[in-house]
């Protein structure tokens, strides 16, 4: 793969997570129906979210990226300023940056939150959510999609290797997402966005997804916790298998929110995003002016899907309208394109490495 083309998907990638962020931004916490007699039907522009969404509260901009998005970038740069190889005090401090720096951090999700107040006031994060005298976190901490949504660069700088794009994503599950359902559903993300680099073939990147749940959920079993409730790849078949069966956008909406979920729960929100994927056939806009219409959790929803399906289908694929206007209000503070040079640098190097060991592998 040429330099160009993988800076290209890379940017683009970075771009229609952004994009979809701040489509969702306007619909978050709203219902399917209530969205779609507000827009026409699908969310296909921008506009200034309403008081009731969690950007609106925060005064956000039409076209802006809220926590989601912005927690990527931020994630991106540390990974460019790391080499690619960024450890847990890496992920920490740049957790903490972001929580110091960011105009989203008020935007900030339940488990992190919990995670960054107890790395804030020094106190052990091991101590944040037990019961009692125990040890025992209760079932309710960690189980949220903040690493999900947050994760596609992992995957970026590892382009087709996804194992190595797990290990990375596991790095940046922890302290806040430390149980085996926000691994496992961060890892599928990461595993996808690592395999759209180098692919053309959608059912390439969602068998990707299925195989980095998989890895997750055996890095949750060696370094994090197994918590009671639903199980990742139960429900990310579940959703896989929505999109093969629907037959109109509607119907499509409906059962995933019915069957699968729209919430901030890992277990939901994230199949739901892979499943709009599937079902979009990996076409940019309506990828992301789906999940902006599903309801509830949607920037986050918008923001893991556009990820996947922005580095399969590269720049020429977006919708440049919205990505004109995307770029002109969120450019004073995320610089893509020098993010997305960044991170090619390393992708392409270890791209090259991964063709010297497999080809070393197999001389052996």
């Amino acid at each position: 793969m040429s330099s160009n083309t993988m800076k290209d998907r890379i940017f683009a990638s970075l771009a229609l997570a952004g994009m979809g962020d701040a489509l969702g931004a306007q619909t978050e916490q709203w219902g399917i129906d209530e969205i779609a007699r507000r827009h026409g039907g699908l969310v296909t522009h921008f506009g200034t979210p309403p008081d009731d969404t969690f950007a609106g509260a925060n005064a956000g901009k039409r076209g802006e990226v809220t926590d989601d998005a912005s927690q990527m970038y931020y994630l991106t740069r540390a990974l460019v300023a790391a080499g690619g190889e960024l450890g847990y005090d890496g992920w920490v401090s740049c957790l903490l940056d972001w929580a110091a720096t960011s105009p989203k951090a008020n935007f900030m999700g339940p488990s992190t939150a919990l995670m960054v107040k107890a790395l804030q006031e020094g106190g052990d994060v091991n101590d944040v959510g037990i019961i009692g005298r125990s040890r025992r976190k209760m079932t309710t901490i960690g189980i949220t999609n903040g690493a999900a949504m947050r994760v596609a660069p992992a995957g970026l700088v590892h382009p087709g290797d996804i194992e190595r794009a797990c290990a990375q994503a596991l790095v940046t599950c922890l302290p806040s997402h430390d149980t085996d359902v926000a691994i496992s559903a961060a890892c599928s993300v990461a595993a996808a966005a690592s395999q759209a680099l180098v692919s053309n073939d959608l059912r390439d990147v969602l068998a990707a997804a299925v195989r980095g749940g998989r890895i997750g959920e055996q890095l949750a079993r060696e370094r994090a916790r197994s918590v009671a409730g639903p199980n990742y790849l139960a429900r990310l078949d579940m959703a896989l298998r929505i999109a093969d069966e629907a037959r109109d956008d509607y119907s499509f909406l409906v059962n995933m929110e019915k069957m699968v979920g729209n919430s901030v729960l890992a277990a939901e929100s994230v199949p739901a995003a892979l499943g709009v994927v599937k079902y979009a056939q990996g076409d940019a806009l309506r990828t992301i002016a789906l999940c902006s219409s599903i309801g509830n959790d949607t920037d986050s929803i918008a923001t893991m899907a556009g990820a996947v399906v922005g580095a399969l289908r590269g720049t020429a694929a977006l919708p440049f309208e919205l990505l004109d206007e995307f770029l002109v209000v969120n450019q004073p503070e995320f610089d893509l394109e020098d993010m997305a040079e960044g991170l090619s640098r390393i992708a392409l190097a270890n791209h090259a490495g991964g063709r010297e060991r497999r080809a070393g592998n197999g001389a052996a």
